[in-house]
C-alpha cells in the first residue's frame, strides 16, 4: 500500500499576527509557521496504517519557509519519503492548490491520500474534497480511524450530535482526518538532526495555473475592541433588579 500524506504550513496563533500595509495579506516577514493540527493528525494515521500494513508513506508539502524542518520530522515519525513542491504557492487558496497538486499525486499512483480536515487559515474549505474531484477518487471527511480490511477501507466518520458511523471505500480514495486513532507522536530534536545527515528531502515543481474559484479577500483587519463588561454589585435582589432593568434595555423583556 502507498499512502500520500498533504501537509500544509500554517501561521503559529501563539505569537502575535501582523497585516501588511495593503490590508490583503498577513506580513509573513517574522511569522513563524507550523504544521497544521489536522495535517498532523493525518500523518499520524498514515504512520499507524504502516506500522500495521507494510505500507510506504510519502509526505508532501507546499514550500513555505520551514517546510525542509516539517517534512525531516515526518520522516524522522516515520515517513518514508519526503517531497517539496515548487512553485507559486503562498498566496494559493485552496482550489488551485488541489488542481496543481493533482498531476503530482496520480504520478505517485497512491491508495490512500490523507489529508487534515480543516487548517486555521482556510477561507474556502477543506482541501480535500476538492483533490478528490480533481484526483476522481471518492472522498469521505472527518475520520477519526481507519483500518485495512482485504481491498477495502474501513473508516470511522463522526456527524454533529455525537454520531459516528463506519463506512467502508475502495482505494484508491482520498480521507479527511478529524483526528488520528492515537495523540501525534512526539520525536526528538535530535532524531530530527539526526534524519537531516542522512535523508533527502525530494523537490517536485507544481504548476499553479490561476487563483481563481475561492474567496476574494477585501480586507483583513485586527480585531476591534469594544465595550468593556459591567460588573453587577449588591445582594441577591439588588443584583436581580439590575439585570431586569438591563434586560429592559436591550428590549429582551
Amino acid at each position: 500500500m502507498k499512502i500520500v500524506v498533504v501537509i500544509k504550513l500554517v501561521p503559529d496563533l501563539v505569537e502575535e499576527l501582523n497585516i501588511n500595509p495593503d490590508g490583503l495579506s498577513l506580513d509573513t516577514a517574522w511569522m513563524r509557521m507550523i504544521i497544521n493540527e489536522f495535517d498532523d493528525h493525518a500523518l499520524e494515521q498514515s504512520i499507524l496504517l504502516k506500522e500495521r500494513n507494510n505500507a510506504e508513506v510519502i509526505a508532501l508539502a507546499p514550500g513555505y519557509d520551514g517546510v525542509d524542518e516539517v517534512l525531516f520530522t515526518a520522516i524522522a515519525k516515520g515517513a518514508d519519503r519526503g517531497i517539496r513542491l515548487s512553485g507559486d504557492i503562498p498566496n494559493a487558496n485552496n482550489h488551485a492548490l488541489a488542481h496543481g497538486l493533482a498531476p503530482v499525486i496520480n504520478a505517485l499512483q497512491p491508495d490512500l491520500v490523507l489529508t487534515g480536515v480543516q487548517a486555521n487559515n482556510d477561507l474556502d474549505g477543506a482541501i480535500g474534497p476538492g483533490l478528490a474531484a480533481c484526483l476522481k477518487m471518492p472522498f469521505i471527511g472527518y475520520v477519526s480511524s481507519v483500518s485495512l480490511e482485504e481491498k477495502s477501507i474501513q473508516v470511522r466518520k463522526e456527524f454533529p450530535g455525537g454520531v459516528v458511523s463506519k463506512m467502508s471505500v475502495t482505494t484508491p480514495a482520498v480521507l479527511g482526518i478529524q483526528a488520528s486513532e492515537q495523540p501525534p507522536r512526539y520525536v526528538a530534536v535530535s532524531k530530527v538532526r539526526q534524519v537531516m545527515k542522512t535523508a533527502t528531502i525530494e523537490e517536485q515543481p507544481i504548476s499553479m495555473a490561476g487563483n481563481t474559484g475561492g474567496f476574494e479577500v477585501v480586507k483583513y483587519s485586527q480585531p476591534e475592541t469594544s465595550t468593556h463588561a459591567k460588573m453587577i454589585t449588591g445582594d441577591v435582589d439588588q443584583v436581580a433588579d439590575q439585570l431586569m432593568g438591563i434586560f429592559k434595555e436591550l428590549g429582551v423583556l
